[in-house]
């Protein structure tokens, strides 16, 4: 684990870290403190509390950046990166980000100086005009492959093969797999696809998580901290003991890693993802770990688990920031598994749905917490419920 590296040099200006200048070992105490704090504000017992594991590392773990196009004053040169802290609308370029490799870095560098020169416009959400939106990169940190994914508008007509060229001569630690463009007219800030053009070999990549292989397209959800992923992983399969002749329901399931990961020895796996796309890269990825058990359903968990017809043993739950929908824990819970495995990655909605199923007498038994986003305030909570009689 690496430390008392200096300062990013556009910490100042950047949002996307908040915590930088604080030695590491402290940043672990402060989240470890806000954690038992938020648990103790809701009344949670905090005396089966373990321990708070540090990120394997702290500089250059991301597998995944979302850049935006903008600018820092209108009109102004074209950037690349990251909005300054507390402005929606500016852009500051971060062609040395530390919380990316030097490939990520090396990508944003080309792609900024081709569209700097071909005076290309920034899409301005408001007037609803201009080209380019976002760039995402993508790669697997145990693979070595990387897809960049340029986002912009229909708005422009543009040959991109001279930058294709660019980008598979850059001397890469890793391997371009993909470059493409996501054709994206949607008024809002998220990125959505109206249209894929693939300029160059593939529009998704592999990754390893422990033994276990997957397929990630350039839009797709992922864990964006390999390593970290793979100790989060590690450490949920040491919390169920085993998953062994079990029928267990994985809960915003994604693309089925966790399951595929920590349960390949179930004697059933029932995952249920709303994401359709997400439900088709699990049945993928189950075909890629031999995981002949599990069953991918798309739909809402409110819904859709009443529709499962053998009873859990055990239940996994890997929800979104917000947390789970109240109705929907109710149904959780009055599934009746012995054991809820609940992985969070906001403590605050987490703390407030352990109190919820509480009132279904699921007692927390034990959690830990691993520091998947070093140098924010993020953090993921793995807890352990079992199911008083």
């Amino acid at each position: 684990m690496q430390e008392n590296k200096n300062l990013c040099v556009h910490y100042d200006r950047c949002g996307g870290c908040s915590i930088q200048e604080i030695p590491y070992q402290q940043q672990l105490k402060d989240k470890k403190e806000m954690l038992l704090e938020i648990f103790s504000d809701q009344e949670i017992s905090t005396d089966n509390f373990e321990e708070i594991l540090a990120s394997p590392d702290i500089y250059e773990y991301r597998n995944n950046m979302e850049f935006s196009f903008g600018d820092l004053k209108k009109g102004g040169k074209l950037q690349l990166g990251m909005h300054p802290r507390g402005k929606r609308y500016d852009v500051i370029t971060v062609d040395h980000c530390l919380l990316v490799d030097r490939d990520f870095r090396d990508i944003l560098s080309t792609i900024i100086d081709y569209c700097r020169k071909h005076d290309f416009k920034k899409y301005h959400i408001k007037l609803r005009e201009g080209f380019l939106r976002n760039l995402i990169i993508r790669k697997g940190i145990n693979t070595g492959e990387v897809v960049a994914n340029l986002v912009t508008t229909s708005q422009v007509e543009h040959d991109f093969e001279p930058l294709s060229r660019e980008l598979q001569n850059l001397d890469l630690k890793g391997e371009l797999v993909g470059f493409v463009q996501t054709i994206n007219d949607d008024f809002s800030d998220q990125v959505s696809c109206d249209e894929m053009k693939i300029h160059y070999g593939r529009n998704y990549f592999y990754d390893k998580l422990l033994d276990n292989k997957f397929k990630i397209d350039s839009l797709s959800f992922f864990q964006t901290n390999t390593k970290g992923a793979e100790l989060l992983y590690s450490e949920a399969a040491d919390y169920i003991s085993s998953a062994k002749d079990k029928v267990v329901y994985d809960l915003y399931c994604g693309a089925g890693t966790i399951s595929q990961a920590i349960a390949k020895d179930a004697d059933k796996i029932f995952g249920i993802e709303i994401d359709q796309d997400a439900v088709k890269k699990a049945a993928e990825n189950a075909k890629l770990n031999n995981v002949n058990n599990a069953e991918y359903i798309a739909g809402d968990v409110l819904e859709k688990i009443n529709n499962l017809k053998e009873n859990p043993d055990l239940i996994i739950i890997d929800p979104p920031r917000p947390g789970i929908n109240p109705k929907a824990l109710d149904k959780i819970a009055s599934a009746g598994a012995d054991e809820i495995l609940y992985i969070s990655c906001n403590p605050k909605s987490l703390a407030r749905d352990l109190v919820s199923l509480k009132m279904h007498n699921y007692q927390l038994e034990k959690f830990k917490a691993v520091d998947m986003f070093p140098h924010t305030k993020h953090l993921e909570v793995i807890t352990l419920l079992k199911k008083e009689n």
